[in-house]
């Protein structure tokens, strides 16, 4: 099934508009869910990761039909992540964690059709992410 670009972009946007800050909800959210997790970002500053994590999201929001792009950017991405110690359970918990943070920030707007929509575009993220990290 192909992504459902236009849902995914819009719903994205209105989660931006009311929420800019959404990525600071998901690390709460993420950390409260997964202590172990927290780790993972060592010396790192909260505010930068929140920053990276945001321009991240946006990229592939805006590359959502760029195949090439996805698969390059996505794979060099996870190949990354191996260094940091991520295992694939780990992105069972960023997945739950950003679709909790997408759910409470859309509030009311939140439909079972975009948690499928959400649910499948990070299946496929997940998917090239790993396929890098197979290939480090």
């Amino acid at each position: 099934m192909a992504l459902d670009v236009p849902l995914l972009r819009s719903s994205f946007q209105l989660v931006l508009d009311t929420n800019p800050n959404l990525t600071s909800r998901f690390y709460e959210i993420l950390f409260e869910r997964y202590p172990a997790s927290r780790a993972l970002f060592g010396s790192r500053s909260q505010r930068r990761q929140e920053e990276m994590l945001s321009s991240a999201l946006t990229a592939v929001v805006d590359h959502l039909d760029d195949a090439p792009w996805l698969s390059e950017t996505l794979g060099a991405l996870g190949a990354k992540h191996v260094g940091y110690g991520v295992t694939a359970e780990m992105y069972d918990w960023v997945g739950d964690a950003l679709l909790t943070t997408l759910a409470e920030v859309a509030s009311k707007a939140w439909s079972a059709e975009l948690h499928a929509a959400w649910s499948e575009a990070y299946g496929a993220i997940v998917s090239l992410m790993r396929a890098g990290e197979a290939a480090a």
